[in-house]
Parts: structure tokens; C-alpha cells; sequence
């Protein structure tokens, strides 16, 4: 076998989102609205979350964790995707690149495990309530939130440990408009079988793991309400419980479409990648603030001095 002089690669050309020449102005304008749309009202639900008394509870201690993540989150690959769509560069470097990797991932999985988390804390709170204070203490929510992050941390790691000690030799053409798994692995210049198979096996034992313990705890929540014999009660019980609902279903949504799908597409990736970056991140906020009286009494408080309600 013919042995040939490979270059190691010092960086990688991010080819954009596919199917989209012509569009790049516009999607520019859309792209950064939902982002600074997203930052802004992730901050305010975290703002009125740390100054109202009457938020500082379990439930909105892991709703602002979810709120500084979708600040975060965005943030990994939609400034460089923005900049793309303003032709400034399609270049990352080689360390950028694996930057931008293990913060997806941590990220990623970080969500996973709060809404995780999350579920607990919604059949805590509708099977336990009597107990529900000493299920959810203070000490419990501190561990299950670092729990949350450092397992994130190190899952994260390991996926980016397998893929970036590969040798990177050329092409360096990333399909899409950031680094990720399956669209990085096809670029190196060695056997990428170890890395391939550990990442499906991590990823999907996470959020299969996750998915599975959520489903079991709206399994006992469900049940719990059914019990309810007042149907203002259940009512109330179900209200409290739909925003997470329509978060996970968000959030699997996309993972669903990227894990289980018979054929890789490249296109595919890029909408998944836009919803999970974006689009889903910028909900949240509205999703978490429509039907809370809390959560819109607290936003109101912050956003208009109290003087205000009495026309002063």
C-alpha cells in the first residue's frame, strides 16, 4: 500500500446550512432575531426569577438552571453561523472547533438531565406534596444540579477525547455550519469505528435513560391526577405539568430525527442543529411564561417599577 504525506489540519471550513444560496440575507435577519430574542427573554425569566421572593422554590431553582442553559446553549455555534450568513468567515480552528464539540455535547446533555430532573421535581411535588419539602430540600436541589453538570462535563469530554485524538490530515470541509459528531468523524484519516460506536452507545444511553425515567415519573403524575376528585384540582395539576411537557416533546423531537433515522442527511442535520440551536431555546421562554401567573407577575414586577401600576 502506496504510504502518502499527510498535512495535519489546523483548521476546518464550515460549509453553512446546505440548500440555502441566495437566502443568506435573509435567514441573517432571522437567525439573529431568534438569538437575541432568545438571550433576552432567558435573562428576564432568570432576572425575575432571582428578585422575587416568591420564586425561589425547587421548581423555578431548576427553571432558572433551564434558562441560563438556553443562554449558553445558542451561543455555542449561532455567532458563527451569523457570521457565515455575512460571508465575514467560514473558517474555524482546529481547538475551536473541538470547543464548539464538547460544549454541544455538554450542553446538550445538560438539558437532558434538567428536564430530567425537572419531572422529579413535578411528581415530587403532585404525588408527595406532604413530603414534597423534604424530598426537594435545598441540600437535594444542590446535588441534583451538580450532578446535572459535572455528569454532562464528563460525558461531554469522553465524546470529545475519542473524536479529536483522531488524526485530522484533510479534507477539512465540515458540511454544516458547526462542529458536531457526525459530521467531523467522516473527515479523519484513521479507523473512526471506537469513536463512531462509543458516541451512538453514550448518546443514546443517555437519552434513553433519561427519556425512561421522565416517562415513568408522568406515568405516577398521571395516575396522581386521575386520583384527584376536584376538576379545578386536576386542572391545576395538569397546567402545572404542560410547559415541561411541551419542552421535552421539543427536545426529543429533534434527537429522534437525528439517532433513529435510517439514512444520514446532510440537510437533516442542519435543521436539527437550527431547532436545537435556536429555535427551541428562544420558545422556552414564552412556553414557560404564557400560562404561569407566577412566572408573568414576577416578569411584570421587573419590567415596571411598582410605582407604576398606581399611574405614577
Amino acid at each position: 500500500m502506496k504510504m502518502r504525506n499527510h498535512t495535519p489540519v489546523t483548521e476546518f471550513l464550515l460549509m453553512g446550512i446546505p440548500h440555502t444560496e441566495g437566502l443568506e440575507n435573509v435567514l441573517f435577519v432571522l437567525f439573529l432575531g431568534l438569538y437575541l430574542l432568545t438571550l433576552l427573554g432567558n435573562l428576564l425569566i432568570l432576572l425575575a426569577i432571582l428578585t422575587s421572593s416568591n420564586l425561589h422554590t425547587p421548581m423555578y431553582f431548576f427553571l432558572g438552571n433551564l434558562s441560563l442553559f438556553d443562554i449558553f446553549f445558542p451561543s455555542v455555534s449561532s455567532p458563527k453561523m451569523i457570521l457565515c450568513l455575512m460571508r465575514y468567515t467560514h473558517t474555524i480552528s482546529y481547538m475551536g472547533c473541538a470547543s464548539q464539540l464538547f460544549f454541544y455535547h455538554f450542553l446538550g446533555c445538560t438539558e437532558c438531565f434538567l428536564y430530567t430532573v425537572m419531572a422529579y421535581d413535578h411528581f415530587a411535588a403532585i404525588c408527595h406534596p406532604l413530603r414534597y419539602t423534604v424530598i426537594m430540600s435545598h441540600q437535594v436541589c444542590t446535588i441534583l444540579t451538580l450532578g446535572t453538570w459535572m455528569g454532562s462535563c464528563l460525558h461531554a469530554s469522553i465524546l470529545t477525547f475519542l473524536v479529536f485524538k483522531l488524526p485530522y490530515c484533510g479534507p477539512n470541509e465540515v458540511d454544516i455550519f458547526s462542529c458536531d459528531i457526525a459530521v467531523v468523524l467522516p473527515l479523519a484519516c484513521a479507523d473512526t469505528s471506537l469513536a463512531q460506536t462509543v458516541s451512538c452507545t453514550n448518546v443514546g444511553a443517555v437519552a434513553l435513560m433519561c427519556f425512561l425515567f421522565i416517562l415513568t415519573s408522568y406515568t405516577h403524575i398521571v395516575i396522581s391526577i386521575l386520583k384527584i376528585s376536584s376538576l379545578e384540582g386536576r386542572h391545576r395539576a395538569f397546567s402545572t405539568c404542560s410547559a415541561h411537557l411541551i419542552s421535552i416533546l421539543l427536545f426529543y423531537g429533534p434527537v429522534i430525527l437525528v439517532y433513529l433515522r435510517p439514512v444520514s442527511s446532510i440537510w437533516l442535520d442542519s435543521v436539527v442543529q437550527m431547532l436545537n440551536n435556536i429555535v427551541t431555546p428562544s420558545l422556552n421562554p414564552f412556553i414557560y411564561t404564557l400560562r404561569n401567573k407566577d412566572v408573568k407577575l414576577a416578569l411584570r414586577k421587573v419590567l415596571i417599577p411598582e410605582g407604576h401600576f398606581c399611574g405614577e
